[in-house]
């Protein structure tokens, strides 16, 4: 072994994890304190940013290898409505669009998701979400955090898109009634249209226990290759490669009032952002070489 190799640590490295073990323990005795902000939703900004985001970080950089594009169409003030389709079993898609635009935007902005009913209804995860800056998928939530200035995550397939069979993989399933186009109009905010390609090969559902799905109350129970076959280990995600792409955005400010209570213009503005989603998909499944590439 040479002399390079036996060399101690240097003055800089030494210092670099002192000042690392000084910030963790003035994290600390802050939380102890009480003495951080959060919004009326429950947000806690300094929490997401330096221990969630943390979290999930490997996984966005090192396991799925995320690749952004159109981030530019994200305003980097104001409001703006993010709409996304939604798979992959468990919803780490919204999860690494938040990734996405904290650390790769410009702005570094949150994102603010609005999830379902169920998600705030478990025991430490709904408290964890709310943390995380989400909150219910429902319009006066939506309206107010878009008043505000905020980037909001909308993703209208639901359970639905997250919990479709493999054999249905990158096939939008219904968006439902329009609400987030109604909500976007309302606060004149505009819509960027978002593609997501990777989900689908992370937790490949061959099956689903509907039977074990409706004792346990969710919406569904799915069988993957590897779960529940090999236990705990089958909640591991496959590395598929992803690419997220924020489409041109479509704007609502030139609408006049009232235009959300249209009916046909809810519907036709759905329908335009599906469209443009799944014809995204399309282009990146084109453009992505290797599934685990």
């Amino acid at each position: 072994m040479s002399d390079q190799e036996l060399q101690p640590v240097t003055q800089t490295q030494a210092t670099g994890w002192e000042d690392k073990l000084a910030e963790l323990k003035a994290f600390i005795a802050q939380r102890m304190s009480g003495d951080y902000a959060i919004d009326d939703f429950g947000f806690d900004p300094e929490l997401n940013d330096k221990v969630l985001m943390n979290l999930l970080r490997p996984l966005y950089r090192k396991w799925f290898r995320v690749e952004t594009s159109g981030l530019d169409n994200v305003p980097a003030t104001g409001g703006a409505l993010v709409v996304a389709n939604h798979s992959g079993t468990i919803a780490l898609d919204a999860l690494m669009t938040q990734v996405a635009l904290l650390d790769d935007h410009p702005a570094h902005r949150h994102l603010r998701m609005l999830g379902a009913d169920l998600v705030f209804q478990m025991p430490f995860v709904g408290e964890l979400a709310r943390k995380a800056g989400h909150t219910l998928a429902c319009n006066p939530d939506a309206e107010r955090l878009l008043t505000e200035g905020q980037v909001v995550g909308v993703w209208p397939e639901g359970f639905k898109g997250i919990g479709k069979p493999f054999s249905e993989r990158y096939k939008l399933q219904r968006f439902g009634r329009g609400g987030f186009v109604a909500a976007a109009l309302h606060t004149k905010t505009p819509i960027i249209p978002t593609a997501i390609v990777g989900a689908e090969e992370t937790y490949p559902m061959i099956a689903n226990a509907k039977t074990l799905a409706r004792m346990l109350g969710l919406p569904y129970f799915p069988i993957t290759p590897t779960f529940p076959l090999l236990g705990p280990l089958g909640a591991v995600p496959l590395p598929s490669k992803w690419l997220i792409h924020f489409g041109e955005p479509i704007p609502t400010d030139h609408f006049p009032d009232g235009a959300a209570e249209d009916p046909m213009l809810v519907f036709n503005l759905t329908d335009q952002v599906r469209e443009q989603i799944q014809q995204t998909l399309y282009h990146l499944l084109a453009k992505r070489q290797r599934v685990f590439g």
